[in-house]
């Protein structure tokens, strides 16, 4: 069984079926990791005939569960990009407690092996929030990781924050895991269910936030489309959504930024972008006021994919020039911790701040020279406000630094597709996939 080999019609024709399943576009992943879970189920079953795999994946829904298990593995800790969750946390306490107010509904689609939902029941109960005050919904496709979120049982890989003093409230050791409150798991209600079905949640009221990071980009078009619909059905009319930073450019529908120029939450809308550049708001801000300096909140980790691709792949090629950054005079200051600025120009720029936020990072840059995170950063917050050129700049400087940096691959191949420049989209897009598949395991 160690010898077996996978042609190439057996791997299309497995993207094919991953496709129509989840929706998954399968070069994200790249065609090495698609064919390294073939013979990873092909091994598990015990069959060397290819054309024997494919009759059982079709005809067996558990045979497709697990494929669907073997590429789809979720990458999540608890209270990632912190500031997303004290957004949204003091969000949900402003409604929660209007008079005759019933529960805030949330869902959260994909949710992985439970991280993200517990770490909202988390910050609201810290909030002060009884749980008879919100109500938490977590789908996912893995029943695999549906598994572990009801156990709640998790390793040190799940404890990435830098602010950890909640895992002292509302975890006990039980070497060599930590072990979540029974108050938090019963705050969280999980289901299987695939955003791709037409009848997902369908006997669900509708919720005022939804959660639903990191998983567009990995889509095809048509799959885009078959969840921003069934998105926008079930968001109350006033409802907040909530992205990864790169993906609100993806939905097509009347959307707008709910705080200012939020770089994560979308509600209904205009979605015609400004074209006001950033940099030409911290101009005028800069003449009209002083910026009050904030308290800095705990430095976030840097994003992961929520799909990781266990192959090797080539090394990046093709790589963009380096362009040089628009500079923008600022009053200098001490050039502080990275991840201190990151933290502080994401909540400024979530709390819809965008100038200032940006002005955070050039002050910085300027005293402290670039670095990949801070460049990525101001390319998200240019492309937040609609500047699509500068944004472009700074992503092309963020993979000068680091070329394996595939958040900035994956929001460059956006901006090319959306500017309609297919080919270049397909390279930005296939030097990620190769990125993926060297960060796998062999």
């Amino acid at each position: 069984m160690h010898s077996i080999t996978i042609h190439s019609d057996t791997v299309r024709s497995v993207e094919a079926l991953l496709r129509e399943w989840i929706g998954l576009d399968t070069q994200t992943l790249g065609s090495a990791a698609i064919e390294r879970a073939v013979r990873m189920r092909m091994k598990a079953i015990g069959t060397p005939d290819e054309h024997d795999f494919l009759m059982r994946l079709g005809s067996d829904v558990a045979q497709r569960d697990q494929l669907i298990e073997e590429v789809v593995v979720p990458e999540s800790w608890f209270f990632r990009d912190p500031q997303v969750f004290d957004f949204i946390r003091r969000s949900i306490a402003e409604i929660a407690v209007r008079p005759g107010r019933g529960p805030v509904r949330v869902l959260c689609v994909p949710c992985a092996s439970g991280e993200e939902p517990y770490s909202l029941a988390m910050a609201l109960l810290d909030a002060g929030l009884a749980a008879s005050q919100f109500h938490i919904d977590a789908f996912d496709v893995s029943h695999a990781a549906l598994s572990r979120a009801a156990a709640g049982r998790y390793s040190v890989n799940a404890f990435r924050a830098a602010d950890l003093s909640f895992r002292e409230r509302w975890f006990r050791a039980d070497d060599p895991c930590a072990v979540l409150d029974e108050r938090v798991r019963q705050s969280v209600h999980f289901a299987w269910g695939n955003l791709l079905d037409a009848s997902f949640a369908a006997e669900q009221s509708p919720y005022d936030f939804i959660f639903c990071r990191n998983l567009l980009i990995y889509l095809t078009t048509d799959a885009r489309r078959r969840v921003e619909a069934t998105i926008d059905r079930l968001l109350t009319a006033d409802g907040l959504l909530v992205l990864g930073a790169a993906e609100p450019a993806i939905m097509k529908g009347p959307w707008r930024p709910a705080a200012g120029h939020s770089m994560f939450t979308l509600q209904r809308g205009s979605s015609t972008p400004s074209r006001t550049s950033a940099a030409d708001v911290v101009d005028g801000l800069r003449d009209s006021a002083t910026v009050r300096p904030i308290r800095a909140l705990p430095a976030a980790s840097r994003p992961a994919t929520a799909w990781l691709a266990a192959a090797h792949g080539d090394e990046p090629e093709g790589m963009p020039k380096a362009l040089p950054t628009a500079a923008v005079v600022a009053q200098p200051t001490g050039p502080g911790d990275l991840e201190t600025i990151l933290s502080e120009a994401s909540s400024l720029a979530n709390a819809g701040r965008n100038a200032e936020a940006l002005e955070v990072c050039l002050r910085h840059k300027q005293q402290a020279g670039s670095s990949a995170a801070l460049c990525f950063m101001m390319g998200m917050l240019h492309q937040s406000v609609g500047d699509l050129d500068r944004a472009e700049v700074c992503l092309q400087r963020t993979l000068y630094l680091d070329a394996s940096h595939e958040e900035a691959l994956l929001a460059l191949a956006l901006m090319a597709s959306q500017r309609g420049n297919g080919s270049l989209a397909e390279q930005y897009r296939q030097t990620a996939a190769r990125v993926r598949a060297r960060k796998g395991t062999p």
